[in-house]
Formats: structure tokens, C-alpha cells, sequence
């Protein structure tokens, strides 16, 4: 192979100084850059210059850089096409052009409706004592029908769902009743909203009559309104798939399959609308071809989140490690090098949701966000990709 390959940059996921990994950690652990945001400002803010550049400069200090946002949230006032839409674009074009003067060249947002990413055990014990995250659709069912009692809940799950649903309920205690809702709706760890089970009702109201072909021209309305102003700073939105990529608790989710997000890019067709490839989110269905996707996706894709789920019946799954489970991780990593290769450009990456283990396993960790499980999957990655790049044949 001539010439040396480009490699991705290795990133690391960042929660700002409360977060209990360190940027000393993250350099440690082999990252060059972490991906982060500011966590501590409102859904709508305007995201100040200053405070951009004060966060920058501290990371900078301590031997990183950044240069991704994860995440500038999408209100959801905007989602719905509200009445407040108006003033939400302006401050979300403010917050483009304040990162661009900043030097931040990514910008990772979602359009998933209230709630980001969602699972149901946090800690579910693996074989070898790790813990791992984990989805089961029987006990969102669960939750759905017997804890939030969604009006009109059970036209959406099949009567085997909502037998495997009144088992799993039946099954729990009250402290585990209590530790799924506050699982569900509580907030994960760079998640945009948290809500009681009475507040999440009443905000799935607020969707009333949004179906997913009226999420979809929303969405495409949001990046017709910004991707001007993202395309004249020279930033590139990508958004991050739905996480898990089907609809839930009745709410319409319209970026789940690669024909979502090739119908966004026609329709939407600025070189800011761009992709965060997650592996683990699109790998949750099967009719997802992960390096098929890099490889038809490549020049709309800004970001990488390289993790591994492993699907389970009935629409369960939960978090591998990065090399294993449904993800073909070494035939998305051969993708992405063909892609740098062809284009010259290094696509920022970070491994996504790591196994608690070994001595974090006695400490308190954001859920996925733990050091030591993170720092595994980006060795591996790091290791798959160096031998993949000097390999002959690619």
C-alpha cells in the first residue's frame, strides 16, 4: 500500500468536570480529542462564545482537543414545530456560528422525540463479572402498560408482547417496579430531558397527532433553517441515529434505517447534513448492512461511534464488546479506511458504552460511560484498524 494510511482520531466521550473520568484519564487511555458539550445549559440556550472557548482551552490544557460536539440538542418545540420555533432557529444558528468561531468542525445532534437513548438494566452481569447495558422490549412493555398505563398503549404491542409484558411486571418488586421507570425516563448520561412518569405522560400528549411522515418534515425543516448558516461556518451537522431504531411508547423515531438517512440527505441536500454512523444503534436491526452503509454513506459521514450490540429474541439486546456481537466491527473498520483512503480525511471515532469492570466495577460511573471498559474497546479498535491499514490486501 503506498503512502501511509489515514487513521481515525480517537476520541473519548467527555461530561464536562463533574464527570468522574478525568481528562487526565481520557489521555491515558489513548484519546486524542474528547467529543463533550455544555451539559449545564437549558434545551434553547444559546450556547456563549466565551464558554465555548473557556471549555476548549481547558481541554486543551490538559494535552486534548475538541473539536465534535455530542450533543447541541434539538428542543423540543422544534421536533413538534411549535410556536416557538422561531426564536429556537435563531438560537440554534447562534450556537453554529459561536462553536465555528471556536474551532469546532462537528456538530452531533438527534430528532428523536423526548427521549434519547434508551435501556432497561443498567448493570446487567455478563459472564466474566462485567456488567453490561441492556434493552428488553418485554419490560419497556411492562413499564408502558402497567407503570405509565399509556392510554391506548396495548394497540402497539402484539398479545405475545403483552403476556411477556404482564410476566415481566408480575416478576418485579417494588424497588425494582420503581428502578425500570427511573431506568426508562430518568435521563441516561447525555441525554437531553428527565422526566416522573406523570410529566412523560402528559409530554407524549404534546406528540398527539405527529405521526412519522409529520416528524420527518419537521426534521427536514430544522436542517433547511440551519444547514445554511452550518454550511457558511464550515460546520457539519450529523446526526445520530435512533437509539434503539423503532418507534416507542406510541412516538414516531425516522432515523433508523439507511433509507431514513438517504431520504434526509436528498431531501436536504447542504454539505452540512451529514451522519454520526453509530454501529450499535443501526446494528440493533439486522436490515442494517454496517459497512455496506460506510461504504454508500461514507461522504455524509462526520463522526463514528464504534460499539457492538447483540441482538436477543423479541427485540431484546444489549451491549457487547466492541470487537464482538452483531456489528462485523472488522468489515465496518476495512470500510472506514477505504473511505479515508479514497477521501484523505481522518473521521473522528470514539468507542461507545463500555463494560463496567475490573476496579470500576467498585465505583460510581455514568451507565456506558465507565474508564476502564471504554479504554478496552478503544485498544481493540485502535489494534483493528493499525492491522487492517498495513495490511496487503484491504
Amino acid at each position: 500500500m503506498a503512502g501511509e494510511p489515514v487513521m481515525m482520531t480517537q476520541t473519548m466521550r467527555w461530561f464536562g468536570p463533574a464527570d468522574p473520568v478525568s481528562l487526565r484519564d481520557i489521555r491515558q487511555a489513548g484519546a486524542r480529542e474528547v467529543v463533550t458539550a455544555l451539559h449545564d445549559l437549558p434545551n434553547g440556550a444559546v450556547w456563549p462564545q466565551e464558554a465555548i472557548a473557556a471549555r476548549r482551552a481547558m481541554v486543551q490544557a490538559a494535552g486534548l482537543d475538541w473539536t465534535v460536539v455530542e450533543s447541541l440538542p434539538v428542543h423540543e418545540e422544534i421536533k413538534r414545530r411549535g410556536p416557538d420555533w422561531d426564536r429556537l432557529i435563531h438560537a440554534y444558528r447562534d450556537s453554529l456560528r459561536h462553536l465555528a468561531a471556536c474551532g469546532i468542525r462537528v456538530v452531533t445532534y438527534n430528532f428523536m422525540p423526548l427521549l434519547d437513548w434508551t435501556r432497561t438494566d443498567l448493570a446487567w452481569p455478563l459472564p466474566d463479572g462485567a456488567l453490561a447495558l441492556r434493552f428488553e422490549m418485554a419490560a419497556v412493555a411492562a413499564f408502558d402498560l402497567h407503570i405509565l398505563r399509556r392510554p391506548g398503549a396495548a394497540r402497539d404491542y402484539s398479545p405475545e408482547m403483552i403476556a411477556a409484558a404482564d410476566r415481566h411486571f408480575a416478576a418485579l418488586d417494588a424497588d425494582a417496579r420503581h428502578r425500570l421507570e427511573r431506568t426508562i425516563i430518568a435521563g441516561l448520561p447525555g441525554s437531553e430531558e428527565s422526566f416522573t412518569a406523570a410529566a412523560f405522560l402528559e409530554a407524549i400528549g404534546t406528540y398527539d397527532g405527529i405521526d412519522a411522515d409529520r416528524l420527518r418534515a419537521n426534521h427536514v425543516a430544522f436542517l433547511e433553517a440551519v444547514c445554511p448558516v452550518a454550511d457558511a461556518a464550515g460546520v457539519q451537522l450529523v446526526v445520530h441515529p435512533d437509539d434503539p431504531p423503532f418507534p416507542l411508547f406510541g412516538l414516531p423515531r425516522v432515523v433508523s434505517t439507511e433509507a431514513d438517512v438517504a431520504a434526509l440527505f436528498a431531501a436536504v441536500p447542504n454539505p452540512s447534513n451529514g451522519l454520526c454512523l453509530c454501529t450499535g444503534s443501526f446494528g440493533v436491526r439486522a436490515d442494517n448492512d454496517l459497512p455496506g452503509m460506510v461504504d454508500r454513506l461514507g461522504d455524509r459521514i462526520g463522526f463514528l461511534h464504534l460499539r457492538a450490540v447483540q441482538r436477543e429474541p423479541q427485540g431484546a439486546f444489549h451491549e457487547a464488546v466492541h470487537l464482538g456481537g452483531d456489528a462485523r466491527m472488522p468489515a465496518v473498520v476495512a470500510a472506514v479506511q477505504r473511505l479515508q483512503r479514497r477521501t484523505g480525511r481522518s473521521i473522528p471515532m470514539r468507542p461507545d458504552h463500555g463494560h463496567q469492570m475490573l476496579d470500576d466495577l467498585g465505583k460510581h460511573t455514568n451507565p456506558g460511560y465507565s474508564l476502564l471498559g471504554r479504554m478496552r474497546g478503544l485498544a481493540e479498535l485502535r489494534g483493528l484498524e493499525t492491522g487492517i491499514a498495513h495490511a496487503t490486501l484491504v
